[in-house]
């Protein structure tokens, strides 16, 4: 899977990841690409990029590649598991793709390889599509357009 030379905007905005500083390079026909550069408040006490923050990374990605083929769609995870190979260090990139999907479940899997192209870690996901349910106090968002009435659940 090649990177193109600009990121992508996400196409919701994901407070979280947004201070983490991920960078989408691709999310089409069931794949997705994540640049992250980590910095020094992403590191744990041996100086390594922390599990949080690469388990987060995958859970993006993942989500990426389910959401990639029913934009229309969000996706909750209902389930992931992940493998630790490697310390990662330095520039990462995350790619994912969605191995099955139903209706209503994604199947993925997701790696982290470093800059110098090594195997940090494994992940596979499950995720469900969800539509955007209403909530007290909070409006409906449509997940390609701006925020709709409070109550009004998206038919598209």
């Amino acid at each position: 899977m090649s990177s193109p030379a600009a990121d992508l905007p996400f196409s919701v905005r994901i407070p979280f990841v947004e201070l983490l500083g991920f960078r989408l390079r691709r999310w089409a026909e069931g794949e997705a690409e994540i640049a992250f550069v980590p910095g020094a408040e992403h590191l744990n006490s041996f100086d390594v990029v922390h599990g949080g923050a690469s388990m987060t990374l995958l859970d993006v990605v993942m989500a990426h590649a389910a959401r990639s083929v029913r934009r229309d769609m969000g996706v909750v995870t209902i389930e992931m598991k992940t493998s630790f190979m490697q310390a990662a260090q330095g520039s990462l990139v995350a790619r994912a793709r969605l191995l099955h999907r139903t209706a209503t479940m994604a199947f993925t899997d997701g790696e982290i390889r470093d800059a110098a192209g090594r195997l940090c870690a494994h992940a596979t996901g499950t995720f469900r599509y969800v539509r955007r349910l209403p909530a007290p106090g909070r409006d409906v968002r449509d997940l390609n357009g701006p925020a709709t009435e409070a109550g009004v659940v998206p038919t598209d």
